[in-house]
């Protein structure tokens, strides 16, 4: 299907591009996230949840060490799958399948994750981010440096992760946008690099919902939006409050 481009001035598509359930570290089940946002009235929502290493130091640490693996992404994407069909005849709302490849180091400075958007096949993260992030876009994935932290902020976050912002000279070649912002965290670093960005809420818990989101213009199918990250095309920002008329701010 040819992606289809729509012009700001018509619409804009309402995104949460980066979301996880009980499939990972994510407070609330696949379907309870999804009825949160089609309530909420959004019109895309993107089911990212965690792919980690074998060995990777967050299965030590989290109390709940749930995430997707090659033996259960079946499972994973049927139910995405299912959702997304009930999601749209109940809200008329995009749900679309992905995955954040997730590297984590107890050096923050080699530490990175992305989110991979409409990654329908199985990439795991054994050998290195740069294979996950080569093999998720031959797989036909838009990828989303995630929270991409400086190193003096990353070792004081629990998400710290300061790779992309270290060496994006040579990494913002295999991955298509940065996140300007992540819940209520802003990269200014990213604007000042001129780097494609997205605003995502790096969705877990329910107060995660009411922060910063984009504005995608194009056709509300999971194609024409993949195909639209992966462009150069610019996107707007929005922060939501509590109180924000959400139907609104998507028009």
């Amino acid at each position: 299907m040819q992606a289809v481009f729509v012009p700001f001035r018509n619409h804009a598509l309402l995104c949460e591009l980066h979301a996880h359930t009980a499939f990972s570290d994510g407070d609330l089940s696949l379907r309870e996230t999804v009825d949160l946002y089609g309530h909420a009235g959004f019109d895309v929502l993107c089911i990212t949840d965690h792919c980690v290493r074998a060995a990777d130091p967050w299965l030590d640490t989290t109390p709940r060490p749930n995430h997707v693996q090659a033996s259960n992404f079946a499972r994973y994407l049927r139910s995405v799958e299912r959702e997304a069909e009930r999601a749209r005849a109940h809200f008329d709302m995009l749900v679309v399948p992905g995955l954040e490849l997730t590297y984590w180091h107890a050096d923050p400075c080699l530490a990175a994750h992305a989110v991979a958007v409409g990654l329908r096949s199985f990439v795991g993260v054994e050998d290195g981010l740069e294979k996950a992030l080569t093999q998720a876009r031959a797989a036909g994935a838009a990828l989303i440096a995630a929270h991409p932290y400086l190193p003096e902020d990353a070792y004081r976050d629990d998400r710290g992760t300061a790779r992309f912002a270290i060496e994006w000279p040579s990494l913002h070649r295999l991955v298509d946008r940065f996140e300007l912002a992540n819940r209520h965290d802003l990269f200014p670093w990213v604007a000042r690099e001129r780097l494609p960005y997205v605003a995502n809420g790096d969705f877990h818990r329910l107060e995660h919902l009411h922060t910063w989101k984009t504005l995608v213009p194009c056709a509300k199918n999971e194609s024409a939006l993949v195909s639209y990250l992966r462009s150069p095309e610019p996107v707007h920002i929005t922060r939501l409050a509590a109180a924000d008329p959400l139907g609104q701010l998507a028009a």
